[in-house]
């Protein structure tokens, strides 16, 4: 096994500092009465809210919609809540939400269940879509509306067609298997993009663990591109230890990466990336976009510094990235949004499970659909998702 190093993986890294969350001292409702007007990770108390069908309704502007930079404040709507549209004890990691604009209904996945669900936006009814479901993590919908699905247990992306029928677009490269492809976004030339970290083979929970140790099942992790008229695999890069959720600008001339290899790799880190998109087919000078990492006050006084993972993400049609963000804890835990120039952190939406992926929905795709562990939360912003799901 050959452990990528970060001289190789980061050479052309920009170096963000954590941005610093000042200490407040108080407690939930009067931090979140300050928080209106100023910033908003949380300090080390507890700010889960309780979601249940017996909870209060939650006095607007909703406390856990925190604006932490003045850029945010155009996104945030006043009189709407963050609502759990779906949870069950059963659902045990939920992923891959995707919007299908024809049918008005949500798509993920619970992949230890080895199952896809969908949510009907006509009535919130939820049943389940495919069982089993080749233990897929990330989906998406084509131009033309067909269904794509990255499997782990498969390892394998593929297509589901209209007549039925399953079109495997990719299982191998080079030669070899792919780890365990994770998630992907379709240019509007008709190429899939996808990443392949390989959790889907380390693990038997989500996936089928391979019968080596490595970090690497199959081979180095990498990006990769279909192209949809041959179905010719490319690499794109393989400059990023664990290469997670992915999206383009809305131009599509960037491509971002959240990288999750710190999962793994001692050297890693827990930041997003951005390449630049040559010819539609190619990637140059990758380097960090923006950090997870934050300064937030500790018990006792002064700060610390924390960082988690980014995951699933989703650009607005104003450029702004938005990434779930987990294992933290309290505070932490929901979506953070991004400002697409210099990658600062502008916002935060608050989930009291962790976030695992976002897509855009809704008729006029300004809803964000939150997966996150055993539930999906849903928020109107005014937003709009720049591309189809």
């Amino acid at each position: 096994m050959t452990k990528p190093t970060s001289a190789a993986s980061n050479s052309s890294l920009t170096d963000h500092q954590p941005q610093t969350i000042p200490s407040l001292g108080l407690g939930r409702r009067s931090f979140l009465a300050a928080a209106a007007g100023a910033v908003g990770l949380a300090a080390t108390q507890s700010f889960a809210r309780d979601y249940g069908p017996h909870a209060q309704p939650t006095r607007y502007p909703d406390p856990d919609i925190v604006t932490l930079d003045p850029r945010f404040k155009k996104y945030a709507i006043g009189n709407t809540p963050i609502q759990r549209v779906y949870h069950s004890p059963d659902m045990l990691w939920a992923e891959g939400p995707a919007w299908n604009g024809v049918g008005r209904y949500l798509l993920w996945s619970d992949i230890p269940n080895n199952i896809q669900l969908r949510w009907l936006e006509e009535d919130g009814h939820v049943s389940t879509l495919r069982n089993p479901a080749g233990n897929s993590n990330g989906n998406t919908f084509d131009w033309q509306g067909r269904q794509i699905s990255m499997e782990h247990g498969n390892r394998r992306v593929v297509r589901y067609e209209y007549d039925g029928s399953v079109t495997v677009l990719a299982d191998k490269f080079d030669g070899k298997q792919f780890n365990a492809p994770n998630d992907g976004v379709v240019h509007p030339n008709g190429d899939i993009w996808f990443t392949d970290p390989g959790y889907g083979s380390l693990m038997n929970y989500e996936g089928e663990k391979s019968k080596n140790d490595s970090k690497q099942p199959y081979q180095k992790e990498a990006v990769y591109r279909i192209d949809g008229k041959t179905l010719k695999v490319e690499k794109v890069t393989d400059e990023i230890f664990k290469p997670n959720g992915l999206c383009f600008s809305p131009d599509y001339k960037r491509l971002y990466v959240a990288d999750t290899g710190a999962s793994h790799y001692d050297n890693a880190p827990k930041n997003i990336k951005v390449w630049e998109v040559v010819d539609e087919k190619t990637l140059k000078n990758g380097k960090e976009f923006t950090s997870m990492k934050v300064s937030r006050p500790k018990a006792g006084g002064g700060t610390e510094d924390v960082a988690g993972f980014s995951d699933g993400i989703r650009c607005d049609t104003d450029g702004n990235v938005w990434s779930s963000a987990g294992w933290v804890g309290d505070g932490y835990d929901g979506v953070h949004v991004f400002e697409p120039k210099e990658g600062v952190r502008i916002g935060q939406i608050r989930l009291p499970e962790i976030c695992s992926n976002v897509c855009f929905g809704g008729t006029k795709r300004n809803r964000l659909f939150m997966t996150a562990s055993t539930s999906v939360y849903a928020v109107y912003v005014e937003a709009r998702g720049a591309h189809i799901t």
